[in-house]
């Protein structure tokens, strides 16, 4: 498994509550840095106060491998209580190559999207990331050690896995919840 490959991690729950009430919850873009390690915290920029097509947020972010930097995000899909995405890029190129290439929205260091089904008793929430085609703190860590890229991407892939567990566990135990 190779980063150029575009690999990528998914997990879902069910979740007792209505497709609005997930949503609400999933659209939160300051939600997640509330239930995660690595995400510290995040902002709207540009003046965007709220979720729309193109919108964009940035994410301050610290991981003990790579240290601390920032991320642009994009909104790419939203289809109101069906399906969230953006796309990461590097904001500040702390990731750039050697040529200076960094990631844009074309060619971003990650894709993320909730995908929410409306069930019977609930909803099905289900949270996805591809890491790649663009650079990314983990290109950097493959610089260091290239013939160690695919216990590397793995191992990377499996701590976004773990992120995303906690985070859909944490809107699961929030959604169902009852709130004022």
């Amino acid at each position: 498994m190779r980063y150029a490959d575009g690999p990528g991690v998914a997990y879902e729950v069910h979740v007792e509550a209505t497709p609005s009430r997930v949503w609400e919850l999933v659209t939160d873009i300051h939600l997640p840095a509330r239930l995660s390690t690595e995400l510290q915290r995040v902002e709207w920029r540009d003046g965007a106060d709220g979720l729309a097509m193109g919108a964009s947020f940035v994410g301050y972010n610290s991981h003990p491998n790579v240290g601390e930097w920032r991320t642009a995000s994009y909104v790419t899909e939203l289809d109101q209580q069906r399906v969230f995405g953006w796309v990461v890029t590097d904001l500040d190129g702390v990731f750039a190559g050697p040529d200076g290439v960094r990631s844009t929205v074309t060619s971003p260091s990650a894709s993320w999207r909730f995908e929410l089904q409306a069930a019977e008793t609930g909803t099905r929430l289900r949270q996805s990331v591809r890491i790649g085609p663009g650079r990314s703190g983990l290109s950097v860590v493959i610089d260091r050690a290239p013939e160690h890229e695919e216990q590397i991407v793995e191992f990377r892939l499996g701590e976004l896995r773990s992120h995303i567990e906690s985070l859909l566990n944490g809107i699961k135990t929030l959604a169902e919840t009852p709130h004022p």
